[in-house]
């Protein structure tokens, strides 16, 4: 019986992991560089999507910012002469993209 379980747990785990939304991660990337910190893949847990952030002043990207977010939101604001963009997307990898 047991074995049973562990072989449907295990089943049910690996649909489960191939079925998370896939984002990726980077914590400080430039326009004329890869990413410095933070590179990586991140699942997305409950309520979370992919999120970019990208910063521009003048309209010449400054850097970006990218991670699985809880709640996130599409907008855009300035603040100290810079633009503030946030972008949110719901498919693997999409966030690299934005």
């Amino acid at each position: 019986m047991n074995r049973h379980f562990l072989l449907y747990f295990s089943l049910f785990c690996f649909i489960a992991e191939a079925t998370s939304l896939k984002c990726v991660t980077c914590h400080l990337r430039t326009q004329s560089d890869h990413c410095r910190r933070g590179f990586g893949v991140c699942l997305a847990q409950k309520h979370e999507i992919c999120m970019s952030l990208r910063i521009y002043i003048r309209g010449v990207l400054l850097l970006s910012y990218m991670v699985c977010q809880r709640f996130c939101k599409n907008l855009t604001y300035e603040f100290n002469n810079r633009t503030y963009k946030h972008k949110c997307c719901n498919y693997d990898f999409c966030n690299f993209r934005l």
